[in-house]
């Protein structure tokens, strides 16, 4: 899927896997790399093993519905800067 600058990879019509840049800020632009989790336990596990590999959090796993009502994610940032996040789309 072709966003324009966001590009989506996957089975039509769900991408599993987005790519987008990030243009702002002075400097380093860190990249936005988010991967589709099954359910939100498995998006808690991504947290507990990111934070106990000494990834800084960004944001604890929780519900984000200025996206839509059922996107639960979480966000870390890697040893290299970039926001890596794991969303689920389903209900609890």
């Amino acid at each position: 899927m072709d966003l324009g600058d966001v590009i989506g990879f996957g089975v039509v019509p769900k991408a599993d896997f987005w790519i987008a840049p990030r243009n702002t800020g002075d400097g380093f632009r860190e990249s936005h790399i988010a991967f589709t989790a099954a359910d939100r336990a498995t998006v808690r596990a991504f947290f507990d093993a990111g934070v106990t590999a000494g990834a800084e959090i960004l944001h604890t796993p929780r519900l984000w519905p200025e996206y839509h009502a059922n996107y639960y994610g979480a966000f870390l940032r890697d040893p290299d800067g970039n926001n890596v996040e794991a969303v689920s789309h389903g209900p609890e």
